[in-house]
Formats: structure tokens, sequence, C-alpha cells
């Protein structure tokens, strides 16, 4: 063997020895928001994304990638090199609510994902237009009871939070209330407070301006405190219905099998990014509460919510849109 030859072979196995051994992360970092840009998954991941590429020291690029109720992007996480650098914004509903809306799945929630980070949570409300003549939720399920069917509620689709929420209140009341579906919240709200529609389940900021304006009458936060935006808004609990809970939560997931320390500098990123002071501004003013969760954590809330909401799914029998 020749000297250059030696030489040219040295060469190559120390640069791939050096691109083996270099340390987590070497290039950029995408986040695959699920849906199309806007609203509160892509809100978040744009928060966070600057941060963590200050904690990280790489770039950051959040990717849209819309469609199916979150599944497209779901997958597309799902399939991806399990090396860290393809993370999924991860929503509740899509992510513990569709494997009991759709037949058949792309991605396992469990299986095909590796948790890395709760974010945040957006707590929800329960609201009525002002000519139902209910206060509390005690009068809406006696008004409800008392007309079985007739009590519209609007919802931005089949199989959204707030349809899965109003299905949940159903159950654990007994009352029975009309669902009427919107292809967005836009709609569902005007519809509300025009009077053609009687009730609905949205997040504080969805409601607050036509609260205020005296449009719309919030009868209980689906959460175990109030929500700052509506202080005087009792929760549920405090009034006598301590499971009704809506929560939506978003979260990060990387593929199934990324290097524990891969997960462990994102976990730590991700902290970083929420003990922003900018981005713990940002979060309040959008409605929404930061809820670090570690990896072991998001775990335990992953398998419970599956469980839970499996069972709110399927006995309502709700079928995405």
């Amino acid at each position: 063997m020749t000297t250059t030859i030696r030489l040219v072979l040295g060469a190559a196995l120390f640069a791939a020895t050096a691109a083996f051994g270099q340390a987590f992360p070497n290039k950029p970092i995408t986040l695959v928001v699920p849906v199309a840009p806007g609203g509160i998954l892509d809100t978040v991941a744009r928060m966070i994304a600057p941060e963590m590429s200050k904690a990280l020291g790489q770039p950051i690029v959040v990717d849209n990638k819309p469609g199916a109720s979150g599944n497209i992007g779901a997958a597309i996480v799902a399939k991806a090199k399990p090396d860290g650098y393809t993370l999924l914004v991860g929503y509740s509903m899509f992510h513990v609510g569709n494997p009991s809306m759709f037949k058949e799945l792309p991605w396992d929630p469990v299986k095909d994902f590796s948790s890395v980070a709760m974010l945040v949570v957006s707590p929800h409300v329960l609201a009525v237009h002002p000519s139902v003549p209910a206060n509390n939720l005690k009068e809406l399920v006696a008004l409800a009871k008392a007309s079985p069917g007739k009590l519209n509620y609007a919802t931005p689709g089949s199989g959204s939070v707030p349809h899965v929420g109003m299905e949940l209140f159903k159950q654990q009341t007994g009352t029975d209330f009309t669902h009427v579906p919107y292809k967005g919240s836009g709609p569902a709200m005007q519809d509300v407070i025009a009077g053609n529609v009687q009730v609905t389940v949205a997040t504080p900021p969805s409601l607050l301006q036509f609260v205020l304006a005296g449009r719309m009458r919030a009868l209980a936060v689906a959460a175990k405190t109030r929500h700052p935006l509506l202080p005087d808004v009792p929760t549920a609990a405090e009034q006598g219905f301590p499971a009704f809970e809506l929560e939506a939560w978003v979260a990060l997931f990387a593929p199934a099998g990324t290097p524990p320390d891969a997960i462990a500098k994102l976990t730590a990123a991700a902290k970083a990014a929420l003990a922003n002071p900018e981005v713990a501004e940002k979060t309040r003013a959008t409605g929404m509460t930061m809820r670090y969760l570690t990896p072991t954590e998001l775990d335990a809330v992953v398998k419970t919510d599956l469980a839970y909401w499996s069972k709110v799914i399927t006995d309502a029998k709700i079928k995405a849109d």
C-alpha cells in the first residue's frame, strides 16, 4: 500500500470517526407542527424554538405539516430517523384521541414516540348565549334535563377538544345536548353570539371579548383553578362537578429509539425555554399555562389520558372529520 493511499484512507477513517463522535446536536433541528400556521400548536412552537436554539447552539426550524387531524405530521416524525433532529409538537387530542377516532393510524402514540417534555396546557370554559336561563352549571343541567336534546352546542369540528369535552359533560351529568359542528372556531363562535346555538366550550381568549361585551355568559372553567383572564368565573369543581376537567396540552415528542443523551439535552432545552420570562409572558397573553413535565412524567400522562379519553370517545361514538 502506497503512502498516498494510506494517507487517504487514514483521513477518511478519521473524518468518519470524528463525525460519528460529534456531540449532539451538530446540525439544525426541525419541530414538526401537524397543523397549518396559526393556533395553539404553531404559537407554542414559535415561542420556544428561539430559546431552545440558544440552549442547544443550533438553529431550530418550525415546519408545518397539516392534514388528517394531525396524522400526517405525526406519521412524519414517527418514521423519521431516531437521532433527535426531528421532533413532533404534539397536541393532546391528536395524540391520545386520534387512536380512538380513526380506524387505522400510521403511527402509535406509545410505541412510535419517545417523550421529551410537556410544555403548556390550555384550559377550556363552558359558556352560553345570554338568552339561556342558566347562570351556573347546575341550572344548565336542570334546563337540559327538562328539555332533552333541545339545547345545541357549537364546536369547531367533530373530534375537536370542545366536542369531546361536551360529550364528557353529557356523560357525567346524564344530559342530552345536540352537537352542531362547524369548520373552525370562528364560525362556531359567531353562531353562538348570534343566538343560533346556545352552548359552546372554548379557550378563555376565544371567549373573553364576547363575555366582557355581554354577548356570551361563561358558566365554568373546566380546570382545577380559575383562569386569570376570567377570574370571576368559578371552576366546575366549585359548582359540584369536580370530574369535569378539560385541559388540552402541548408536548414535544421524538421518534422512538432516540438516544437517551439526545432526549436529555432536548428536555433541558425545553425546560430552559419555558423558564425564559418573555416566553412566560407570551404564554400568559395567549391564555395558556406553562406546565413543564419530564419525559417520565409525560409518559404517564399519555398512558392515563389514552385510557381515559378512549372510553369517553368510544362511548360517545365520536369520529373525526
